[in-house]
């Protein structure tokens, strides 16, 4: 299987359209389709559903597109790695992180980094705690943000300088926010909107000190802005990290933390035996001397 035959099944699976397809990757259209064909004969499945107006994928297929996605980004971290020197440091740094205040230590020394090397690129992609340790192990990112109460077992880390502690986003005009604090059992009978990685924290679990099922969770969500959305409307009391909403004068929401307090610790981390690219070994240099 040829790393160039794997590109032009991405273009097919992107386009929908053979001829398209082929105009893309600057082929002519038989041979396109020739080529497709062979793969299919190398991998004795059918990979494309072909019709007059279109191509779609087969469940092959879809599995295909999404390791070849994966190949094709892990080649060209590659060819950015060897093809950066001494001198002239650049290319891509990929992060995986959750969201957490604590980011604003990792930002600014990527911001001191870029400034002293300005061919450098910084790649964040937001995603929960096992998404980043599927990147690591996979290799399409060279770190990982996790949040945690614990320092993680499997992974080399620094623990960066700042913890996040847990709370209720409500209504300003919500029967708890003059509330100096919350505790359970103000929420047991609430709707609750809560992060999908918060229900798999233990802390978090322990601190309500009920299943999940004994709680009104009306919603679950991976990314805070669109929850503030339903936080605003009223569909119920979001329960997140301080820190990481805007929540101004002009803001409807307002932040009460828990009590007890339920905090987590933030860490950096990389796969065991990674190898590194000059620019993320720099950013990993540099965030272990602060």
């Amino acid at each position: 299987m040829e790393f160039r035959v794997l590109k032009y099944f991405l273009a097919v699976a992107k386009t929908g359209n053979i001829t398209r397809a082929a105009e893309e990757a600057n082929i002519s259209q038989p041979a396109l389709s020739r080529q497709i064909m062979d793969l299919e004969d190398e991998l004795g499945v059918k990979l494309l559903k072909r019709s007059k107006r279109n191509t779609t994928l087969t469940e092959e297929g879809y599995l295909l597109k999404k390791r070849a996605e994966e190949i094709c980004e892990l080649m060209e971290k590659t060819v950015e790695e060897i093809s950066s020197s001494k001198n002239n440091v650049g290319g891509n740094i990929r992060i995986g992180c959750g969201e957490t205040a604590g980011m604003r230590i990792v930002a600014n020394a990527l911001h001191e980094l870029m400034q002293e090397y300005p061919k450098i690129c910084a790649n964040l992609y937001s995603m929960n705690d096992s998404g980043v340790k599927e990147g690591l192990e996979k290799g399409t990112l060279d770190f990982g943000v996790l949040v945690q109460p614990e320092p993680p077992q499997h992974y080399p880390y620094i623990e960066i300088k700042h913890k996040d502690i847990w709370g209720v986003f409500m209504k300003k005009d919500s029967p708890l926010a003059s509330r100096e604090n919350i505790r359970a059992e103000d929420l047991y009978e609430l709707p609750l909107i809560v992060s999908q990685q918060a229900l798999s924290n233990k802390e978090l679990k322990g601190w309500f000190g009920k299943k999940e099922d004994e709680l009104n969770i009306v919603a679950t969500y991976t990314l805070i802005y669109n929850a503030s959305l339903m936080a605003e409307a009223g569909v119920g009391y979001l329960l997140s990290l301080e820190g990481i909403l805007n929540i101004s004068e002009k803001s409807n929401l307002v932040f009460k933390p828990l009590s007890p307090p339920c905090v987590c610790r933030i860490y950096f981390v990389w796969k065991q035996g990674q190898i590194f690219s000059k620019a993320a070994a720099l950013l990993k240099e540099r965030l272990l001397s602060l």
